[in-house]
């Protein structure tokens, strides 16, 4: 029979008891198909890189497997099914690997958590961070507007219509003196002397 290895990620918000009993029944299944699992490691509550479906972290838990393809196929059928699963893959191996797994390993050392030197990448979120900050504050350019106009710096000035010429108003006010039925009278121009 063909050997694969399994790892699925069940929701962060399941107690550790309910991925024991979602481990014994995947193991079921590849039992009741004619399988067997050679390994099963739970290597417990962890970070994702990136959010599944909501969630930040989840329980891992590795299977070593060596069953048919149907047995294989029927425990990723009911894997797909629950709600509680939000990720898994399978993949087929040469042999099966014995003693713990490379991620029990580092574990065991200490390497899980020790990721070394970042390459700068700290001194350039501690730039990033002063540069928000100066941002923040209020220009010398924005206090003098805001010292004029007694209104805060954020808040754009409002404007005002700009108020009719003399010459408009008079106009205005020769019309309403005269009748609404009236027609305008046309002056002739005035001649120039001489």
């Amino acid at each position: 029979m063909p050997y694969y290895e399994n790892v699925f990620i069940a929701r962060q918000d399941v107690t550790p008891a309910q991925v024991d009993g979602l481990t014994e029944t995947f193991e079921k299944i590849i039992k009741d198909q004619g399988g067997s699992v050679a390994k099963t490691e739970s290597w417990g509550l962890r970070t994702l890189a990136y959010r599944i479906k909501k969630n930040r972290k989840g329980y891992y838990v590795l299977f070593n497997i060596d069953a048919p393809t149907e047995a294989i196929q029927e425990m990723e059928r009911q894997m797909q099914l629950n709600e509680d699963v939000i990720r898994f893959l399978t993949t087929r191996v040469e042999e099966l690997e014995e003693g713990p797994s490379a991620f029990l390993k580092a574990k065991e050392r200490g390497d899980d958590r020790d990721r070394g030197h970042r390459g700068g990448r700290d001194r350039d979120r501690d730039r990033d961070r002063d540069s928000r900050a100066r941002n923040d504050e209020p220009k010398k350019s924005q206090d003098k507007d805001t010292k004029k106009d007694n209104k805060p710096a954020g808040e754009a000035p409002k404007e005002t219509a700009p108020e009719p010429e003399p010459e408009a108003k008079d106009k205005d006010a020769k019309k309403a003196d005269k009748p609404a039925g009236e027609a305008p009278k046309e002056t002739a121009p005035e001649p120039e002397p001489e």
